[in-house]
């Protein structure tokens, strides 16, 4: 069903691009492994005759460092995430966008479509928000009958089966929704509730069966039944959901939500500039949206394909309930992130 929407409906939203973009021979694009699969672009390269090359990236700090440097000047188009997009901006690694040539943000959902995260002190756009999902707790549902909350990781009637991501942002944030703090201040921690964090934090390390550093090490944990609830990606669920009873709770206290943006390095050169437009479009369109809801199991901040998939496939890729989006929390590093670190390393020593 995918397949042939984004057939009957893709290439025909892609209008303008056509073949003008055919003396563009390749753009490379530097993204995640998730997110660009070579079957995600053949679409656009079909409709447009350019190549797209895929340079996966190892870590947002790289990314970052290699735009900095002018070590990755191969790069057309690039990935930086929607918390993470204004150190890029305020560096100048960035192009300002003409959002008039995206027709397709039209169709972008407004929690994405309002944020500030890809604003400048100018006042203009400099990133564009085309991909997201959210972190849940996964557990075994045939174990935990009751859907797990942030509070579950800390429950001692679970001692030993549970897991942590070994990340000082996301755990200590969970922490303080756990003692109470509302989602609106998670990451913005004073030194006292830092303090106090801290105090969880060590009472619930003799409860966890690890902090995870992989998330393939996690799946493992999950299906040798050494783990029953973590905060974790989605990719566990979906690798042992066929093999046994695995869920993904989606904590009312606030869900960790992640977002890819497109952006356009500064230094692109003119001739490749509107080219870029294009495979923005695109990331916004039907194809993308279809292909990678498809395979990947992951949605794009466009609608447009949201009210032709079946139910199951919403449910999969979390737009079955739009409502879930007032709960996000975008992981943000705060400005005494030092403090952070140093309580993490002494929970981890503790």
């Amino acid at each position: 069903m995918l397949g042939g929407l984004a057939a009957g409906a893709g290439l025909s939203l892609l209008g303008p691009m056509g073949r003008a973009s055919a003396a563009v021979s390749e753009i490379v694009w530097a993204t995640w492994d998730s997110n660009g699969h070579p079957e995600y672009v053949t679409a656009f390269e079909k409709a447009t005759g350019t190549k797209v090359k895929l340079s996966f990236l190892s870590s947002e700090d790289a990314q970052f460092a290699a735009l900095k440097t002018g070590a990755a000047s191969d790069w057309d188009v690039v990935n930086p995430s929607l918390n993470q997009a204004r150190r890029y901006i305020k560096a100048g690694e960035l192009m300002p966008l003409d959002l008039a040539k995206v027709p397709n943000l039209a169709h972008m959902y407004d929690v994405f479509k309002a944020t500030e995260k890809v604003k400048g002190e100018d006042g203009q756009t400099y990133a564009i928000p085309y991909l997201w999902g959210l972190n849940p707790i996964v557990y075994r549902s045939d174990i935990h009958t009751e859907e797990p909350t942030y509070s579950t990781l800390f429950d001692p009637k679970f001692k030993g089966q549970l897991a942590m991501r070994d990340y000082a942002l996301e755990s200590i944030a969970i922490a303080a929704l756990h003692i109470g703090i509302p989602r609106e201040r998670a990451f913005l921690l004073t030194s006292d509730e830092l303090a106090e964090v801290k105090k969880a934090l060590i009472a619930q390390k003799p409860l966890l069966r690890t902090y995870w550093q992989t998330i393939g090490d996690l799946t493992n944990l999950i299906a040798t039944g050494e783990v029953t609830a973590a905060f974790s990606w989605r990719v566990p669920y979906d690798a042992l959901k066929d093999k046994m009873k695995v869920a993904m709770a989606k904590p009312k206290a606030g869900i960790m939500g992640w977002c890819d943006c497109f952006a356009i390095p500064a230094s692109l050169p003119e001739e490749k500039v509107e080219t870029a437009y294009k495979f923005a479009d695109y990331l916004l369109g039907a194809d993308y949206a279809s292909t990678i809801a498809e395979i990947g199991n992951y949605a794009t901040t466009s609608s447009i394909i949201r009210d032709k998939l079946t139910p199951e496939k919403q449910e999969a890729i979390f737009v079955d309930d739009l409502s879930v989006m007032q709960n996000f929390m975008w992981p943000e590093a705060p400005e005494n992130y030092s403090e952070w670190l140093k309580v993490w390393n002494e929970v981890k020593a503790a």
